[in-house]
C-alpha cells in the first residue's frame, strides 16, 4: 500500500464560489470499515471539514468500488485520504497518534463532550459490526469517548457517528469556524 496520500490535500482554496479553509488538521481513521456507502459518506464529511481520512486494512470493499466513489460523489478528488496495510503499520507512520488519538466507541460512559480535543487530533472508529477492540482501548485508556444513546438502539450508524465526533472536534478546535 501506498503511505503517501492517494488524492489532494486542499487546506486553503475557493471552491464551488466559497472561500474555506481549515486550520484544525483532524484526522478520521476508520479502523477495517466494512461498509463502503459509510467509507464514501465519511470521505465527503472528511472533505468538507477539511480533515484527511486514513483506512486501515483490512477493508470489507476495495478502495476503488463503485459505491465507495458514488457516496463520495465528485468531491472524492479533493479527499486527502491514506492507507495503512494494519493498525501497527499505521502507528509506524504516526506515532503521535499515541497521544493524540480519541477512541469513539459504545463500551465507556465518558461522553465525547468532555474531550478537550486539539489540532492535529486522530479520532478513531472501528467496524461497523463490533466497533474497537478491547485490546485498543485498553491502550487508549482515558482517551475513549462515547457518544450518548437515549434510544432502544444498540449502536449509531458509522458514518453518524463520525459527524457527531468530528463537528464537536471541529468546533472545539476551530470555534471562529462556526
Amino acid at each position: 500500500l501506498p503511505k503517501t496520500q492517494l488524492f489532494s490535500d486542499k487546506k486553503v482554496g475557493d471552491v464551488y464560489g466559497r472561500k474555506f479553509i481549515s486550520k484544525h488538521d483532524l484526522r478520521v481513521v476508520l479502523v477495517n470499515p466494512e461498509i463502503p456507502q459509510n467509507a464514501g459518506n465519511i470521505g465527503r464529511l472528511c472533505v468538507g471539514f477539511g480533515a484527511s481520512l486514513h483506512l486501515v486494512h483490512p477493508l470489507g470493499f476495495k478502495t476503488d468500488a463503485a459505491q465507495l466513489k458514488r457516496a463520495g460523489l465528485d468531491y472524492w478528488e479533493n479527499l486527502a485520504v491514506y492507507e495503512h496495510a494494519s493498525l501497527d503499520a499505521f502507528f509506524e507512520e504516526f506515532p503521535q497518534a499515541a497521544e493524540k488519538g480519541w477512541a469513539l466507541t459504545t463500551k465507556v460512559k465518558r461522553p465525547f463532550t468532555s474531550a478537550e480535543f486539539a489540532a492535529g487530533d486522530f479520532l478513531f472508529f472501528g467496524p461497523e459490526t463490533k466497533g474497537l477492540s478491547s485490546e485498543f482501548l485498553k491502550k487508549c485508556g482515558d482517551r475513549c469517548l462515547t457518544i450518548p444513546i437515549m434510544g432502544p438502539i444498540r449502536s449509531y450508524n458509522l458514518a453518524n457517528s463520525v459527524s457527531i465526533a468530528l463537528f464537536e472536534a471541529a468546533r472545539k478546535v476551530q470555534p471562529e469556524a462556526f
